[in-house]
């Protein structure tokens, strides 16, 4: 247990979800979904392609309403009417295409408009030594080592891109970081790096969503699993009560994973 989860680990949670659903028209893109985000802890959403985690994403951070249910931010109940005001609210998202410009410099794509100035309005500047500073010390805290900020964030690679972003979030005082799907065009490095700063995330008292398709990126730093299929939840399970196994089985449905080896086999034998 960290010492963020020993500190809250007695408190509510920072955000609930209970029996959350969306529809469009007949369409049911999600239904009956309920789980909790703690902080200091990482709650993971895992389904394949289709099976509601943008959906969900984008009720969390204020893009679509949800239209059954009930979310609730520390204790209260919320109806976010934009990103905006989750944003507002603590709830920051990171996409996968990161929003950031690859031909900036690292320390401009902290910040993305909000560098801090200099002077007196209506002449002001950017400061940019102060802005340097604190795009590398805030970067620093979360294990993060950029060697000059200056550098184009193009430059860096995948895993460094995801890190930036994800101190960007945690330095605008987000409580709850939703991170899309961080791993999915990584290689086992970098994937291994992301991983790092998600733990470093949830160590600061965040609460972290983690989205992915991967059980094996997900287990080891989760503390809890969602797991969705066609917009309905296969279960909600902290770790003591799941093994990596059993959320592979449950996220490919049991019954086709086993039919699917079996194809395999037969497949195999018969080259």
């Amino acid at each position: 247990m960290t010492e963020a989860q020993d500190l809250v680990g007695g408190e509510q949670p920072l955000l609930e979800l209970d029996g959350i659903g969306k529809f469009y028209g007949n369409i049911i893109a999600l239904q009956g979904i309920t789980t909790e985000v703690r902080a200091g802890e990482v709650t993971c959403v895992l389904g394949d392609n289709g099976a509601g985690k943008s959906t969900f994403i984008k009720i969390l951070a204020g893009v679509h309403k949800h239209d059954a249910g009930d979310f609730r931010l520390e204790g209260k109940p919320v109806d976010f009417n934009s990103p905006r005001e989750a944003l507002d609210a603590g709830i920051a998202a990171v996409y996968q295409d990161l929003a950031m410009v690859p031909l900036m410099s690292v320390w401009r794509n902290f910040f993305l408009g909000a560098e801090p100035t200099k002077g007196v309005f209506p002449v002001r500047w950017v400061d940019k030594p102060e802005a340097k500073r604190i795009a590398k010390e805030e970067m620093a805290k979360m294990g993060i080592d950029i060697r000059d900020t200056e550098q184009p964030v193009g430059t860096l690679s995948g895993g460094e891109r995801q890190s930036v972003a994800i101190a960007r979030a945690v330095y605008y005082g987000a409580k709850v970081l939703i991170l899309d799907e961080p791993t999915s065009a990584l290689g086992v490095k970098q994937s291994g790096v992301v991983l790092r700063y998600i733990v470093e995330a949830a160590k600061r008292g965040l609460g972290v969503i983690f989205i992915t398709h991967n059980p094996a990126h997900a287990y080891p730093v989760g503390d809890r699993f969602l797991i969705l299929n066609r917009g309905q939840s296969m279960g909600n399970f902290a770790k003591e009560e799941i093994t990596q196994q059993e959320l592979t089985q449950l996220m490919a449905g049991g019954a086709e994973l086993e039919q699917l080896q079996h194809e395999l086999e037969a497949a195999i034998a018969g080259k």
